[in-house]
């Protein structure tokens, strides 16, 4: 009789992540249960202890997010950019590179 095995099982013995640089990350989320409005009150409900659910309390959430990002960026002095309409990126990364003296570490963190 064998045993069932996952599918982590068997990828794990064939499938390797090596990352040997990021050149850019982004932060997006995609969380399902959020996507209809069932979802959107049940997390309103149990996790911010809303009594009454309201769309109004996720902007302050997005608020903390941005003001602890620009908390990071402000202790360990990497620059933050806004991109504006149009800039490129990579013109903007390559105008940080040319000042940046060490070999690893946050070259900027950027907002489109």
């Amino acid at each position: 009789m064998t045993v069932p095995r996952s599918v982590s099982d068997v990828l794990a013995d064939h499938v390797t992540l090596e990352i040997d640089c990021i050149d850019r990350m982004y932060l997006n989320v995609y969380q399902p249960k959020l996507q209809f409005a069932a979802g959107i009150v049940g997390f309103l409900r149990r996790c911010r202890e809303a009594v009454v659910p309201s769309t109004a309390l996720i902007a302050p959430m997005t608020e903390d997010f941005v003001k602890a990002v620009h908390r990071f960026a402000g202790r360990n002095g990497i620059p933050w950019v806004d991109f504006v309409k149009g800039q490129r990126k990579d013109d903007v990364a390559h105008e940080h590179l040319a000042g940046f003296g060490v070999a690893e570490g946050v070259l900027f963190v950027g907002r489109a």
